[in-house]
């Protein structure tokens, strides 16, 4: 299985509603074979092979159960942030974060995410020099989704070129916690047609419709809540914001 981008053609989006709709059958119904521990990983992070109908993949897999004890997020919710997180991308139609499910598994429930085949070589660093259009819809959905750990490395090149976003398990909290690297676009005005699905991610999330239903069940209400009121107050400001107090950056960097 592959998370990437589907060639342009007059095909192009029913085609990444098929791949997505694939993959997440490919996810929840896999059998799951661990591989082993992503080491640099500070929560248990695993590859897994997935075998499901003939086809083989890999995903990487986040059990709850290997969560580290944070102070300020509680106890057992960081697989479900990453869940949380593919469904906003998802509503913002901007394919950012690659399918993410929660299910059970070897090691109990977390979340499974597609493996993405990225370029090591390249993080947010060199996307920023590069002037990547992906980076500051990446710098608005962390604005939104307030999150508080955004390094170079969870910055993807896959081989066709598409950029991801990963390891949003730091995500939703009411409090501020920006800490991102893309502070070089703070200021930067974010176009109308992103603004629009911000604007559209608001009112989703405030109501009662699916997307709100779903973040529900994986976030707790206040969550919920001030992910709305961050989506628009960034339309109100039309640009993305600056930094503010010391703590604006994540440790490491990449």
């Amino acid at each position: 299985m592959s998370t990437g981008a589907p060639d342009p053609d007059p095909g192009q989006h029913d085609r990444a509603v098929v791949s997505e709709e694939r993959a997440r059958a490919f996810l929840a119904e896999g059998e799951l074979e661990l591989l082993g521990r992503i080491p640099w990983a500070s929560n248990a992070t695993v590859l897994a092979k997935v075998t499901h109908q003939g086809l083989e993949g890999l995903a990487v897999y986040k059990p709850a159960r290997g969560e580290r004890p944070l102070w300020d997020f509680p106890d057992g919710t960081l697989y479900r942030r990453e869940v949380a997180a593919y469904l906003v991308s998802e509503q913002l139609g901007w394919r950012l974060v690659p399918p993410t499910l929660a299910r059970d598994g070897p090691l109990g429930v977390g979340s499974v995410q597609l493996y993405v085949d990225a370029d090591a070589e390249v993080t947010a660093f060199e996307l920023l020099a590069d002037g990547h259009p992906a980076l500051p819809r990446i710098a608005a959905f962390d604005v939104v989704t307030n999150n508080a750990d955004r390094k170079a490395g969870h910055c993807l090149s896959g081989q066709d070129g598409h950029v991801w976003a990963i390891d949003h398990g730091l995500c939703f909290h009411v409090q501020a916690k920006l800490r991102t690297v893309l502070w070089d676009l703070a200021g930067a005005e974010l176009e109308a047609p992103v603004l629009a699905d911000l604007e559209e991610l608001a009112g989703q999330a405030a109501g009662g419709g699916a997307l709100a239903a779903a973040l529900g069940e994986l976030l707790d209400p206040a969550e919920v809540a001030a992910l709305a009121r961050r989506a628009r107050a960034l339309v109100r400001s039309g640009r993305l914001p600056a930094p503010r107090g010391d703590r604006a950056y994540p440790w490491p960097l990449v």
